[in-house]
């Protein structure tokens, strides 16, 4: 069995951070703010509500993964 790899040491940004911090505050940030943004519309479907936390959440999935690739690069520097 080969050894136990405890710390990487990669070329450039770390992908698997980045992957890492973007799953993280996207949950802990994005959920709140899809609630605050629901109260402003009429969702009156489970599939409405489900709909609309998909498209909402989908946004703030891609700028925080492109917030946390920009710091990650610029930290890397």
């Amino acid at each position: 069995m080969p050894a136990r790899v405890e710390r990487t040491d990669p070329d450039g940004v770390d992908y698997g951070r980045v992957m890492q911090i973007t799953f993280v505050v996207t949950i802990v940030a994005g959920a709140p703010l899809v609630a605050v943004l629901s109260l402003g519309f009429e969702l009156p479907s489970w599939s409405d509500r489900a709909l609309f936390a998909v498209r909402v959440g989908a946004v703030v999935w891609v700028v925080t993964a492109l917030l946390v690739y920009v710091y990650e690069h610029r930290r890397d520097e």
